[in-house]
């Protein structure tokens, strides 16, 4: 498999690029995994119950919510990439591709106004449309090798 055949199979069926995303590059998870290790073996619960005291550190009495957080974003993480399955197991747009029997969106005429690509809005604005519109115009290589966006606010 060429550097470029496995690259291209971390393009979503929507355009995003799963090798540009933070689950799937895990660094987060990982992170996250190890400081919540660290907070307890030095039973930093009892050191921030004590501190919370202080009003300098009231804060810490959020520190339980914040170690939940913690132990959400080790397990926001993606081991597969969309093609491989990875991501939300309830995607439409994954559906709809198979179902077509296209490589991804960039391939339907109706990608400009899909209904099914618009809970990508919260989270990567019009970044995914953008995406589509190079591939569509560029190609595939092209797109690996250039500029690609993750998250553009839509105005």
């Amino acid at each position: 498999m060429s550097d470029n055949e496995a690259d291209s199979n971390l393009i979503a069926y929507c355009g995003l690029y799963c090798g540009d995303c933070f689950a799937h590059k895990g660094k987060i998870a990982d992170l996250a995994r190890d400081l919540r290790k660290e907070l307890r073996q030095s039973k930093f619960d009892k050191t921030a119950e004590s501190l919370s005291d202080i009003s300098f550190f009231k804060v810490f009495e959020s520190y339980g919510q914040c170690y939940e957080v913690l132990g959400a974003l080790v397990r926001f993480r993606c081991k597969n990439a969309c093609r491989g399955g990875g991501g939300p197991p309830f995607c439409k747009i994954r559906k709809c591709s198979q179902k077509k029997g296209i490589e991804g969106c960039w391939e339907c005429d109706e990608f400009e106004t899909c209904e099914k690509l618009d809970f990508l809005k919260p989270g990567h604005g019009d970044a995914h449309l953008k995406n589509l519109r190079k591939i569509k115009k560029q190609g595939i290589d092209k797109f690996i090798e250039g500029k690609r966006y993750w998250y553009n606010k839509i105005k």
